[in-house]
């Protein structure tokens, strides 16, 4: 669904809000008003020359839809641009010109819902509804909406329930109104027992994953939070408040979003990759674009998981055109229903057709029934000819008697008698032969009998082979899912292969860790030897200072005479060889 049919969606709501009458056509002072609201909820320049000229007061009488529409279309919808605009403002303005005229709350202040839940309904409806007007949701996008609130609200929606209102409705099988809608939820009947706050952020948050577009899928439905970021030029780390769109990423300055740090646009060329922990951070992962790498830290694992996965389902949605998973969704539940109603047509007129086959069997049954009944009156045709022939038989015998006793005197007689019975033969061969006659017919009426079972096992026939064809689809449909199974093994035999990897890393890392101890108590085992190296080198400088001392003490020079001079050279002798010992010592 394109912008263009999102936008006369809601103008659509507002048109019919202002067509008081409900013929078909509002006023054109109105017209105007709405369009002049339109030109600045859409930020586009206004052009009263052109409204005044189309709606010029020379041809008197309210415009119709078909009348406003190339207008609209020319002047309004050529000239709007995606995301020059706020969607949410324009949603809001068309939301309170209907919303004063249809939508009517419990006056005793009983509702489920609250007016602004109501308006995000409201566009939560819009969005899953069909593009025909007037404008309904059709069971399954009912059923899917209610579901996604439940789920937020960690309840579980009563099906039979719905499908028990559904079938009440007049319309239900058809489709709800968005206003029979809204009282089904404020009715509270499959709402029964929540409090109102729990609803109206149940909603919030729906509103936020299929309006907004800051979910894709039911495990990334919260695409938003905090994030440390690793900086281009000085190199830091900084948490900021992410968001991801259908086309881009951007981050802000806290979750308030009020100073925006920045944006990653988000194309096919875009790619994420996990990186191992480093600088301190753990649960890295990164962004790569055409220009620049950015590298983020989330909280845990699961947290990264879900980053990652939302990025990478945005980056594919832009791969493929798509500028929204749940549009997607919806194009493709649109399809399934389709080819559900396509496959319910072709067993509707499959079963018409056996219908009728059935219908040709029991016709030919009927044909075979009067046949064989017609056979029985024959039987008892041939049957009363038989007695007949055999009375006339006996008649004949008794004939014969009284003839063989009147031999004598009636030969002449007897001659014409044989004459007679000679006739009378002719006539029993005739209907010897008219009862063969009629026994070919039989026998013609038993061949198209056998004919007419044959026939039977025909259809028969074509209905196995059906039967076998359908067996053929299944086997084609468990095919798919088994390959649709094997891909998933063989993503979970990657992830296996991954991890093994990581646990070999582990594991060198580990070794080295070892070889690092190793070292560790080698360099304190030398540095153990140094010291001791050390100590002896300081006993040794301690004994040649010792040495030096008595060296000194030894060569102190002694006053002058003969005798004194004669006993210090002579102990100056003695000292010599100790002071040859210590210099040889010392080298």
């Amino acid at each position: 669904m394109d912008l263009r049919a999102e936008l006369l969606k809601s103008i659509w709501y507002a048109f019919t809000a202002l067509d008081v009458e409900k013929s078909g056509k509002v006023s054109k002072s109105q017209l105007k008003v709405l369009s002049h609201n339109l030109y600045t909820v859409l930020c586009i320049p206004h052009d009263p020359v052109a409204l005044e000229e189309h709606f010029r007061d020379d041809d008197d009488g309210p415009v119709s839809s078909q009348g406003y529409m190339p207008y609209l279309n020319k002047y309004i919808l050529d000239k709007v641009e995606e995301g020059a605009f706020v969607k949410e403002n324009f949603d809001e303005l068309c939301w309170t010109l209907t919303a004063k005229k249809n939508y009517k709350p419990d006056r005793n202040g009983n509702s489920v819902v609250s007016h602004q839940d109501a308006f995000k309904l409201w566009c939560l409806f819009n969005f899953l509804s069909e593009d025909k007007y007037p404008l309904v949701m059709v069971p399954d996008e009912v059923e899917y909406l209610l579901k996604k609130i439940c789920t937020a609200m960690n309840v579980e929606l009563n099906s039979c329930e719905l499908d028990d209102y559904l079938s009440q409705e007049p319309q239900g099988q058809g489709g709800l109104t968005v206003w029979q809608f809204l009282d089904m939820v404020n009715s509270g009947r499959f709402l029964r027992g929540i409090e109102h706050e729990a609803v109206s952020m149940a909603v919030e948050e729906v509103y936020q994953e299929v309006i907004e577009d800051h979910g894709f899928d039911l495990c990334v439905s919260r695409a938003q939070g905090y994030l440390w970021k690793k900086g281009q030029l000085r190199r830091n780390w900084s948490e900021r408040w992410f968001m991801l769109k259908p086309s881009v990423l951007s981050y802000y300055m806290s979750e308030e979003r009020k100073e925006k740090k920045g944006s990653i646009a988000l194309d096919k060329h875009c790619c994420v990759e996990v990186l191992p922990d480093r600088d301190g951070k753990r649960c890295m992962f990164c962004v790569k674009t055409s220009s620049r790498t950015y590298e983020m830290s989330a909280s845990d694992t699961r947290q990264r998981q879900e980053w990652t996965l939302a990025i990478q389902t945005a980056i594919r949605l832009q791969a493929e055109g798509k500028k929204s998973l749940h549009k997607d969704l919806k194009q493709k539940r649109r399809e399934q229903r389709e080819q559900r109603e396509q496959r319910k047509a072709a067993k509707e007129e499959e079963t018409q057709r056996l219908k009728q086959l059935q219908e040709e069997k029991e016709r030919k049954l009927q044909e075979l029934e009067l046949l064989k009944e017609a056979q029985r009156q024959a039987e008892i045709l041939l049957q009363e000819e038989e007695q007949r022939r055999r009375q006339q038989h006996e008649e004949m015998q008794r004939t014969l008697e009284i003839q063989l006793r009147e031999a004598e005197q009636a030969r002449a007689s007897m001659q014409a008698e044989m004459v007679l019975k000679e006739a009378e033969a002719e006539r029993q061969r005739k209907r010897i032969l008219e009862l063969e006659d009629m026994q070919e017919r039989l026998q013609e009426a038993l061949q198209q009998e056998v004919k007419a079972r044959q026939d039977e096992e025909a259809v028969r026939y074509a209905q196995a082979r059906l039967l076998a064809e359908e067996e053929e689809k299944l086997k084609q449909l468990m095919k798919l899912k088994e390959e649709q199974e094997e891909y998933i093994i063989k993503t979970q035999r990657e992830k296996q292969v991954l991890k093994q990897e990581m646990e070999n890393k582990n594991k060198c890392l580990e070794e080295a860790q070892k070889q690092l101890e190793e070292v560790r108590v080698n360099r304190q085992r030398v540095d153990q030897d140094v010291m001791a190296a050390q100590r002896k080198l300081r006993q040794a400088s301690t004994n040649v200072k010792h040495w030096n001392v008595q060296m000194n003490r030894l060569m102190h020079p002694i006053g002058p005479g003969d005798k004194r001079t004669n006993v210090s050279g002579g102990v100056f002798a003695g000292y010599q060889p100790l002071l040859s010992r210590r210099d040889s010592s010392l080298k």
